[in-house]
């Protein structure tokens, strides 16, 4: 059969997948290597950092002790105990154990959620710029999505009066994000109680996507959830995970907490598709909640100093500027005055100056004029990719 002819007979659905845009930008830095570049990584949020040693041995010993077979689909016993008790301590409240599903990371729970949540035809509300996979899965589950535009002047916050604007009888769930990738924005626990008291007016779903909770850098802007409002009981789905702050995107574990009856139709969905996270992934995790936390400090610690040589140094380069994001794992600096597009932008420094950045636009229409950069490489690796970018663009002195 052509290849032609196959595309004709492939589902709707099927046509509706957008994938995640930065893989492209991947691929071609990947060309670029394999030629013999050498190429300094800006545009992958993937930690530089090993997953801490008492992670993997826990994983080892699990796998020692054959836990190597099938568990609940929701998740194993212990670990939805340690997620309880660390649920407890940093948000206020105990979720019960049908409260939370395990996942095969963070990813799927934006899925699972949509598919149980919203039917085709209806509206999400998220912010724009905005995670790629919100997008991918909107298109593909046929949802339409409405977007609230964040703006660099009032540090990339997502405003409740933004969102009352674009609420119809459609919206069935709002998606918000804090810290906020690409942007580093934290919505402030006063505009969350705005957000909370709206999606109860018009009887709507919270889902927030809290990958980056504890990668806060500055004291005046703690991390806060709509989740505390609620309990996750009512309305509230959070979305959590290893992948970032425990250096673990391979492992590919994710937490979702929510409403019973939402979790349970989640579940059902993983169970379908996945049958289960397998038990030495959940010792892993569970070593890693209740582990020494001194790896985690340091590498957030580091971080912290990644995040204050890379804003520093951009704001030094000409027709570069940004703001110094507050949590996450991302710098979202302005390009406007280079008179390029964010496409053209990112092009031209991987050309020219062997540097991955990503275009704004693969986070939504109000990237345009604005690149993503990932502060999650060694401090030598970014001092050299910030002397590439100056010396093909020339310094501000």
């Amino acid at each position: 059969m052509s290849t032609n002819k196959i595309e004709t007979k492939l589902s709707n659905a099927s046509k509706r997948l957008l994938g995640q845009p930065m893989f492209k930008i991947l691929a071609e830095v990947k060309d670029l290597e394999r030629q013999g570049h050498d190429i300094v990584h800006f545009e992958i949020g993937d930690p530089d950092f090993e997953t801490p040693a008492h992670i993997k041995q826990a994983a080892i010993d699990s796998i020692n002790n054959d836990q190597t077979h099938y568990v609940p689909s929701g998740g194993t016993y212990r670990f939805k105990e340690a997620i309880s008790d660390a649920t407890e301590k940093s948000r206020g409240f105990r979720p019960k154990h049908e409260q939370v599903l395990v996942c095969p990371g963070a990813n799927a729970i934006i899925q699972y959620a949509l598919e149980a949540l919203v039917n085709p035809g209806e509206e999400v509300i998220l912010p724009n710029p905005g995670f790629p996979t919100y997008y991918s899965v909107l298109s593909y589950c046929d949802v339409k999505p409405v977007e609230v535009p964040l703006y660099e002047e009032d540090n990339f916050i997502m405003r409740a009066s933004e969102i009352e604007k674009r609420i119809t009888d459609k919206t069935r769930l709002i998606i918000v994000n804090s810290p906020q990738n690409p942007t580093g924005g934290i919505i402030p626990p006063e505009e969350y109680e705005k957000i909370v008291e709206l999606a109860k007016k018009h009887d709507l779903f919270i889902l927030s996507d809290e990958m980056y909770s504890r990668i806060v850098y500055d004291e005046d802007y703690k991390f806060s959830s709509p989740s505390t409002y609620d309990e996750c009981k009512e309305r509230t789905i959070i979305i959590n995970g290893f992948s970032k702050v425990f250096a673990m995107t391979g492992w590919r574990l994710g937490v979702a907490i929510g409403p019973e009856e939402v979790i349970e139709k989640m579940r059902l969905i993983l169970e379908t598709t996945v049958s289960c996270v397998s038990a030495f992934i959940q010792d892993a995790g569970i070593a890693a909640i209740n582990g020494d936390q001194k790896p985690v400090k340091k590498m957030i610690s580091t971080y912290n100093e990644r995040r204050d040589l890379l804003c520093d140094g951009l704001n030094k380069i000409k027709g570069i500027s940004c703001i110094k994001p507050r949590g996450a794992l991302y710098l979202f600096a302005n390009i406007k005055e280079l008179g390029m597009t964010s496409d053209e932008c990112a092009s031209y420094l991987l050309q020219k100056a062997k540097v991955a950045v990503l275009p704004g636009t693969n986070f939504g229409s109000q990237g345009e004029g604005f690149v993503r950069l990932s502060f999650c490489i060694a401090t030598e690796r970014m001092q050299e990719g910030l002397n590439r970018i100056e010396k093909l663009l020339g310094s501000k002195a």
